[in-house]
């Protein structure tokens, strides 16, 4: 393919389901749709990570979690494995980001050439809380979520307002400047992530009480699972909402989205402004999804699809128009994607990483594969294990039964077929394809054995529930909450 600039834009925490171009009726995307009417939509794509740290560590280094050690929010990437802009600048490109990283410092050497407006993990040290697991310690910022939510001022918007005018004076530079090799501008938002605060012209455009009620959310419609069950104890959000304020936070939600599409929609037009759109690709995603109350849930971490699935689009030269892909893929999939975008050849010692051609697959190119996330973060008892098998869903809990879903008969996964006879030979096939990849057990034991060196460096159990819980990594300039 011509080798062109590319533009990157991530946002944290968008459910792939609420956008226009993902088929939600009340969702207003105008901007996403346009890119997704422009170019490709991936339907079937997934993190590899339903939480923050791992998920980016992954999308920057082309690599599984398993591969990388990159466990949870106290594990972040630092710079040591290669990651696709260590590989451009090698070979004289030049790699911005602009927004949030949350590697671990801006001192690491992290693969751009220019780290605008970075956001890191906390004092370089990340959430330790969550490093506790054996049993999950208790949170103490539950009652935030719910309490906060609602129409206001928040340090996160302002922080997107400025990496959006950031971006959009990037690209003024840039088209002011003589023609060389093609450049990645990485553009990183925060929204929609909690808090639930967006400005309150956004909320304005969604009333409360016309939003969807989430699904499955009756206690008795809730999951079983004894590992979900144990998580949810821990990530008790729901305990603090009332009917109101679930309706209220499901509007905020909405409403950020929309203020997200605000922000990229400006530096969509400022980059048609700038005249670089026609040499330059655009991808468009999410580290990871939002439960938003569905089945009691909020926030992510679990394999559900509102969590693990992400929007994924593609657009500009030489990508199909107005398609639509069902071949699963993963954020895995950019660290190739963006080094053939940009003309740099695959080194040899990248040819076996999981990560394919999200150009290739867009052209109808099927990788034979199965797509894998994994948790090992807060709150979790065990290691949790997802592959999208075909039609299938298999969640592999270590120590606890696994859970199956067809997700071509129900997309909502409201039947677990993990128990079912007539589905113990698709169960044996997805447990041998995921084992193809990774001995689950030990990886697991591994995890948990680097969580355990991490705490006993910080202090042990009993500092890291001294220091508390922080909530949500603040803004540039924003002191942490802790609780």
């Amino acid at each position: 393919m011509k080798p062109t600039n590319l533009l990157f834009i991530l946002s944290d925490e968008h459910q792939r389901d609420l956008s226009g171009c993902y088929g939600s009726s009340v969702a207003k995307t105008p901007n996403l749709d346009r890119l997704a009417a422009r170019g490709t939509r991936f339907d079937n794509a997934y993190t590899p990570c339903p939480i923050c740290v791992p998920a980016r560590t992954s999308l920057a280094t082309g690599r599984y979690v398993y591969q990388t050690g990159s466990w949870d929010n106290a594990h972040p990437y630092r710079g040591e494995i290669p990651s696709w802009g260590h590989r451009l600048i090698a070979r004289g490109h030049r790699v911005d980001s602009i927004g949030k990283l949350h590697y671990r410092d801006s001192r690491d050497n992290n693969g751009f050439s220019d780290e605008i407006l970075p956001m890191h993990v906390l004092d370089g040290i990340g959430d330790l809380l969550g490093l506790i697991r054996n049993p999950p310690a208790k949170r103490g910022n539950m009652v935030a979520l719910a309490r906060d939510s609602g129409p206001g001022m928040s340090h996160y918007n302002e922080y997107d307002r400025e990496i959006a005018a950031a971006s959009v004076a990037w690209l003024k530079r840039r088209a002011a400047e003589a023609r060389g090799k093609p450049w990645v501008l990485f553009v990183s938002f925060v929204r929609p992530h909690f808090p639930l605060i967006p400005p309150p012209e956004f909320f304005a455009l969604y009333s409360p009480d016309r939003v969807p009620w989430p699904r499955l959310y009756d206690k008795l419609e809730r999951p079983r699972h004894p590992a979900i069950k144990a998580l949810m104890s821990v990530m008790n959000y729901d305990e603090f909402f009332d009917e109101r304020q679930v309706r209220t936070a499901v509007a905020a939600y909405y409403a950020l989205v929309s203020f997200l599409d605000d922000n990229i929609g400006k530096v969509l037009r400022a980059l048609e402004d700038s005249g670089l759109a026609g040499d330059t690709r655009v991808i468009y995603s999410s580290d990871h999804g939002d439960n938003l109350g569905n089945r009691g849930l909020w926030g992510k971490s679990v394999m559900y699809e509102e969590a693990a699935a992400i929007p994924l689009l593609l657009a500009g030269p030489d990508v199909p128009v107005g398609a639509a892909i069902d071949t699963p893929a993963s954020l895995v999939d950019c660290y190739r994607s963006i080094l053939e975008a940009t003309g740099v050849p695959i080194p040899e010692e990248d040819a076996s990483l999981p990560s394919h051609s999200l150009w290739g697959i867009a052209k109808g190119e099927r990788p034979r594969r199965s797509v894998l996330s994994e948790y090992h973060a807060a709150a979790s008892v065990t290691g949790t294990f997802m592959i999208r098998h075909g039609r299938f869903k298999y969640i592999h809990h270590v120590g606890y039964r696994p859970e199956l879903f067809d997700l071509a008969t129900d997309p909502g996964e409201t039947r677990d077929l993990a128990e079912r006879p007539e589905c113990q030979a698709t169960l044996a096939e997805c447990e041998a394809a995921l084992r193809a990849m990774l001995d689950p057990e030990a990886v697991s034991a591994r995890a948990f054995a680097d969580q355990a060196a991490l705490i006993a460096r910080h202090g042990g159990v009993e500092a890291i529930l001294k220091r508390g819980d922080f909530g949500y990594t603040p803004a540039p300039g924003e002191r942490p909450n802790f609780a």
